[in-house]
């Protein structure tokens, strides 16, 4: 059973960087064909695809995002993480890891962490 858990803080004040980590168990992230997602879901709205890095360690970005986010992995302790630059109250949300398989279906959830960006 492969299980994914957030952590990070939940509080960021503006024009800070926001930086998250998913610590995935009972699978390896290099393991072929997943991709580890980050996905967020702000107050009222639907879930917002952010980004992947995929078992190779390739990435790919929201083109809205893509700007402000980078995604990093440290293999030695299946880990992946966010970075999102230059945040502002919009960036408040739940902020979720996934992970996806080569067909496209998101098999598995981290539970979300509620990130708010306030002074």
């Amino acid at each position: 059973q492969v299980q994914l858990q957030e952590s990070g803080p939940g509080l960021v004040k503006p024009s800070q960087t926001l930086s998250l980590t998913c610590t995935v168990s009972g699978g390896s992230i290099t393991t072929r064909y997943y991709g580890w997602m980050w996905i967020r879901q702000p107050p009222g709205k639907g879930l917002e695809w952010m980004g992947v890095i995929v078992y190779d360690g390739s990435t790919y970005y929201s083109p809205s995002l893509k700007s402000r986010t980078s995604i990093s992995r440290d293999t030695s302790k299946n880990q992946f993480s966010l970075q999102l630059s230059s945040v502002t109250p919009e960036d408040t949300a739940v902020y979720y890891c996934a992970r996806a398989t080569d067909s496209g279906a998101y098999d598995y959830w981290g539970q979300g962490t509620q990130v708010t960006v306030s002074s």
